[in-house]
Formats: C-alpha cells, structure tokens, sequence
C-alpha cells in the first residue's frame, strides 16, 4: 500500500505550543503528535517546503522555532517551488484564501501530497474549494486514517 504524504502548515505544527484550554486545541494538539508519530515511524510521509522554512523564521520564541524547524530531518522530501506555484497561489487567492495560504496550499498540491493538514479555521472553511489535495485538521486525518496501532 502506498504511504500518504502529508504536508503540515506551521499553525499545525505549532498546535501542541498553543494554549491547552479549550477541548478543540487539545485533541488537535493530541492527533498532531500521533502524525508526528506515525512520521518519525515511516508509516506516513512528510513533506516540507521553502513557506515552512520561511514562516517558522519568523518565530520569536527560539525554542519552539528550533523545535519545529527539527523536523525538517524527518521529511521525505523538501518542495523548493516552481514557476507554477505563484500562479497556482494567484488562484487560489481569487477562490478566498490569504496569500501566505495560498502558498502553502500550492506547495502541497504541487508536492503531490495527499493531505494538507491544518488548523487554521479560514483554511478549514473553504477546504471544499480545493480538490486537488485534502484539506483535514490533524482529528480529521486520525478519523479518516484509523488509530495510529491499527496500521
């Protein structure tokens, strides 16, 4: 069978960093780093790209940038963009998404990934815009994709 490769945005790696108050954050938080597990165990694959590079820079807080930026070392591959991603972006900013977004949605369609995973509620609202990639929050990913022990 062949392995699914994820993408993640930088809102969905920070997850497990957010305030762990509200229920929503924490099983959020819970089924990110059951991905993160099933990454680091070869069952699914990672991609990650230039937009991750370049928006977890802008992280003040050091550690959790260093932290999140470790897991590049675990990526099946690095999308570095094309001469299509900008257009692709363009487009999807007509369909309603922010432009650094759009950018991250365009890395994961180009990338070829099956799942761009999210937490972003603008992002999340508007998935059915977009059908070349699956557009889920990590508790989606988990429902659809059965409990990490089962696979």
């Amino acid at each position: 069978m062949k392995k699914q490769r994820v993408y993640l945005d930088n809102c969905c790696f920070n997850r497990p960093y957010d305030s762990q108050e509200q229920i929503r954050i924490r099983l959020e938080s819970e089924a990110k780093l059951d991905i993160q597990s099933r990454i680091k165990e070869g069952k699914v694959l990672l991609v990650w790209s230039f937009m991750l590079d370049f928006e977890n820079s802008k992280n003040i807080d050091i550690e959790k940038r260093d932290k999140i930026s470790g897991w590049q070392q675990f990526a099946d591959s690095y999308f570095m963009g094309t001469t299509n991603t900008e257009k692709m972006a363009d487009d999807l900013v007509l369909k309603g998404f922010k432009s650094i977004d759009a950018v991250y949605i365009a890395c994961a369609i180009e990338s070829k990934c099956d799942y761009f995973l999210t937490t972003d509620k603008g992002i999340l609202g508007r998935k059915r815009l977009v059908s070349e990639v699956k557009i889920a929050n990590p508790i989606e990913y988990i429902i659809e994709n059965g409990d990490n022990h089962e696979k």
